[in-house]
Order: C-alpha cells, then sequence, then structure tokens
C-alpha cells in the first residue's frame, strides 16, 4: 500500500507540474497513468483525476492572479458554460463502459494535439504579441465588447507588456461548455479545450488563455467529482496522494510558466498530447478484445 501511495504521488508531481505548464490542470496525465501504469478502472481513475485538478487549478490559479496573468472576468464569464458541460459529462461518464471512455478519451487526445499543430503552421509566434483590436461589426462583437474587457499582462519572456482584447463572447462560451462536458466525462478538467477556445476563437493570447483555464477548471472538476463520488467512483486511498502530487506538482510548474518561451510551451502540450492519445486509443483496442495492456505500449 505504501509502494502504490508513493508511486501515485510522484506520478501527480510530474502530471501536476506538466499540467500548470500548458494550463491542462493535470488531469490528462493523471488518467492515463492510473490507467496504463497502475491498472485502476477508468472510471476510479476518472474521479480520482477530478479531485486532484481541484487541487492543481486552486494552486496555480492562486499564482497566476498574483502574476496579473488569469483574466478573472473572463474567467467567471466562462464558468458558468463549463459548469453546465461537466454536470452532463459526469452523468454520461459513470454509465459509460470502461474501453469506450478508453477510446473517446484517446481520440480527444489526437484531435486536440492534430488541431492545435495545424493551426501552428498557419501563425506566426509574433502575432501573439500584438494588440488585438477587431471593428464592431455585428451585434456579437457588441455583445463581446459589454461582458468582456481589454486586459494587459507582463511577459517576462519578452520582457514586455502584452495587450489583448477578447472578441466571440457567445461562440467562445459554447465552446467551454464542451470543455465542461469532456470535464466531466473524461475527468480532464477541460483546460486543453479552454485554452484553445480562447487562444483561438476569442484571441486571447496563449499564457493568459493558460493561466485564465487555470482559474476556472476548480469549479468545473468540482462539479463532475460530486458526481463520481454519489456514483462510489472515489477511492480515497488513490485520491489522497493523487491531490497531494498533483497540489505540489502544480506550484513549481506555476513558478516556471511565464519564464518559458510561449513556442517552447506549444511544443510540449502537442507533443504529449500525441503520444498520451496513442497509449490510451492502445489499451482501449485491446479492452474491447478482453485483453490487459501490461504496461507502456
Amino acid at each position: 500500500m505504501f509502494v502504490q501511495f508513493s508511486l501515485v504521488f510522484l506520478a501527480a508531481v510530474l502530471a501536476g507540474f506538466l499540467g500548470a505548464l500548458v494550463g491542462i490542470g493535470g488531469g490528462v496525465i493523471i488518467v492515463t497513468a492510473l490507467s496504463l501504469f497502475f491498472h485502476l478502472p477508468i472510471h476510479v481513475a476518472i474521479a480520482a483525476s477530478l479531485v486532484s485538478v481541484i487541487a492543481t487549478s486552486i494552486a496555480g490559479a492562486l499564482r497566476f492572479v498574483k502574476q496579473r496573468i488569469a483574466d478573472v472576468r473572463l474567467g467567471m464569464y466562462l464558468e458558468m458554460a463549463t459548469t453546465m458541460g461537466a454536470l452532463a459529462g459526469a452523468f454520461i461518464g459513470v454509465i459509460m463502459k470502461a474501453y469506450v471512455l478508453s477510446l473517446l478519451f484517446g481520440a480527444f487526445l489526437l484531435y486536440t494535439a492534430v488541431n492545435s499543430l495545424l493551426k501552428e503552421r498557419k501563425k506566426k509566434v509574433a502575432n501573439e504579441t500584438q494588440v488585438i483590436e477587431e471593428p464592431d461589426l455585428s451585434s456579437a462583437q457588441n455583445g463581446s465588447r459589454k461582458l468582456l474587457r481589454k486586459g494587459s499582462y507582463f511577459d517576462k519572456s519578452l520582457k514586455e507588456s502584452v495587450s489583448y482584447l477578447p472578441v466571440r463572447a457567445l461562440p467562445g462560451a459554447i465552446v467551454v461548455s464542451f470543455a465542461g462536458l469532456a470535464a466531466g466525462l473524461l475527468g480532464i478538467g477541460g483546460g486543453v479545450i479552454n485554452v484553445a477556445a480562447m487562444n483561438s476563437v476569442m484571441k486571447v493570447p496563449v499564457k493568459v488563455s493558460i493561466a485564465t483555464s487555470q482559474f476556472m477548471i476548480a469549479v468545473t472538476a468540482a462539479t463532475g467529482a460530486i458526481v463520481y463520488f454519489l456514483a462510489g467512483g472515489v477511492d480515497v486511498y488513490v485520491v489522497a496522494p493523487a491531490a497531494l502530487g498533483t497540489l505540489l506538482g502544480s506550484t513549481l510548474g506555476g513558478l516556471v510558466m511565464n519564464k518559458l518561451p510561449t513556442k517552447l510551451i506549444k511544443t510540449m502540450f502537442q507533443f504529449l498530447l500525441l503520444y498520451l492519445g496513442y497509449q490510451m486509443i492502445a489499451k482501449g483496442i485491446l479492452m474491447g478484445f478482453g485483453l490487459r495492456l501490461p504496461g507502456i505500449v
């Protein structure tokens, strides 16, 4: 029992650290580690991940708020959509078969990674440092101006202040509602979609998107965790080391995130998702045929 506690703790430290760097809350790595390395039922892994993501988000968010990178107003607006999605996703997740969840988890990770890689080719990194001002040509733009506001943060890697203006308030809320759905269904916190939605749809710089995502996902994860708890999926002997590890790891990740170049963070994000997506799909296929994955493929 002590050995398993220690190993889960160490895996959670790594998950929390990487999660804080790329704004995914560590849930992606926690679910994969618990499912692949420790052979726990994926429903138990998802429940443990959701509880752990709460700790990760709180630790990372406090630091990002102090550094004035997280956009609190934007996060509070989008939180309404993610919470409703998380509630629906958790109810679906507790009744879905394990191999289907594994396949969905892997497919989601691969899609996100490939989509991010394709978009990266069409953009220049310098575009993220420009002030985004779009003309008020539609009611959607006017609505965005009423709900959201212009923001700025100091980028330590660039050693200059970066200004931005979030746009497309309604489309952004619709996209992040799917982040909540994925959070409740897959136990990932929803940070992957949150970052993509804020950065690609709402034109928010990637570091602000990551910081704001960390601010949001605690409430999103808590919503899903309550459903799994009521369904009996929360194992305290797994949740305890996972939560403690992610708390430590996310604190360390929050210390270094703003000191790293944006391009490096995006590259880490993309290749991590490609690898983990492959692993989960491989396990889902084997489970579908009644086989057990002995370790990392």
